[in-house]
């Protein structure tokens, strides 16, 4: 069993930035692609980026150039840098091994004036 808990959520002004942060009970990141994924109220949970065990990262279109996944393998943590933050990326966000069942309970980024 993995446990995931996701931090650095906020409300943020449109154009602003936050970094999210995801800590696993385990190190897992050499084992697993882990993604970030966001669920908007009404809407299914939504893949916005991945990167592999090898370190290749994806991203999906509406977030590419603006948001930055990274890990740091010594302190065991996933992170995703979000910039020019739009009201649509308003959304609770959730860090995942893919192909795996475990998730965290997600963290709400809520972006307005």
């Amino acid at each position: 069993q993995v446990q995931l808990v996701e931090s650095g959520g906020d409300l943020v002004q449109p154009g602003g930035s936050l970094r999210l942060s995801c800590e696993p009970s385990g190190s897992i990141f050499s084992v697993y692609a882990m993604g970030w994924y966001r669920q908007a109220p009404g809407q299914q949970r939504d893949l916005v980026a991945s990167v592999t065990s090898g370190g290749s990262t994806w991203y999906a279109d509406s977030v590419k150039g603006r948001f930055t996944i990274s890990r740091d393998m010594a302190e065991n943590t996933l992170f995703l840098q979000m910039n020019s933050l739009k009201p649509e990326d308003t959304a609770v966000y959730y860090c995942h091994p893919i192909n795996t069942d475990f998730w965290g309970q997600g963290i709400q980024v809520t972006v307005s004036s």
